[in-house]
């Protein structure tokens, strides 16, 4: 297995695949100046022997413009022994799920995902590639996350609740009303601050 960024969240990913028992073939990192990674040399390219990698990278934008430049193939679903996942759960490839989460039947989560430590994601939930549930954050049933979107840390979101595309949902808020594309979302209840660059304004 091919670790792709050397990173704090590069550190929670060793540790998913020390307990389900995956050897670590290889660490890459963009950033030259970074040689060692918890006793791994760090490279800059993936070796052509290692077709199996998984992106350690917790910003949702730069994990997706680095899934889109690897030719490698990506590992299917990482999940911590720890966590809980129901039998009838659609994961996509090169997305983790981390120590203590718990994911409840008929939820369909996105490929590059990260549900992250001691979240809950609920029944009938469904994902979008590249977006991130933040740990502690609790999604209820049939919530609708958008690709890239950011649910923070200790969030909540109620039942039936859809959120857009690349929104940002501050730690600690309660969602209690559907999150349009981009918007940053804080407080309790949650309300709009402001809205992020679209794909086309960041370019």
């Amino acid at each position: 297995m091919v670790i792709y960024g050397a990173s704090g969240h590069g550190k929670v990913i060793f540790d998913i695949l020390e307990s389900i028992d995956i050897k670590v073939d290889q660490v890459v990192d963009d950033n030259s100046e970074i040689d060692n990674f918890l006793g791994f040399q760090v490279d800059q390219e993936v070796n052509s022997d290692f077709d199996e990698i998984v992106i350690a990278i917790g910003n949702n934008k730069i994990r997706k413009t680095v899934s889109e430049k690897l030719s490698g193939r990506f590992s299917k679903a990482l999940i911590h022994q720890t966590a809980h996942v129901s039998n009838n759960v659609e994961i996509s490839e090169g997305t983790v799920i981390m120590a203590r989460a718990v994911v409840h039947p008929s939820v369909k989560i996105g490929k590059q995902t990260i549900i992250n430590t001691g979240s809950i994601v609920e029944h009938d939930v469904e994902i979008g590639d590249f977006a991130h549930i933040s740990p502690g954050a609790t999604v209820t049933g049939n919530v609708h996350i958008g690709e890239g979107s950011h649910i923070g840390a200790g969030a909540t979101i109620i039942p039936g609740i859809n959120i857009g595309k690349w929104a940002t949902i501050g730690a600690g808020a309660v969602i209690i009303n559907d999150v349009p594309d981009y918007a940053v979302v804080v407080g309790n209840p949650g309300k709009i601050i402001k809205f992020n660059k679209t794909e086309n304004e960041s370019r």
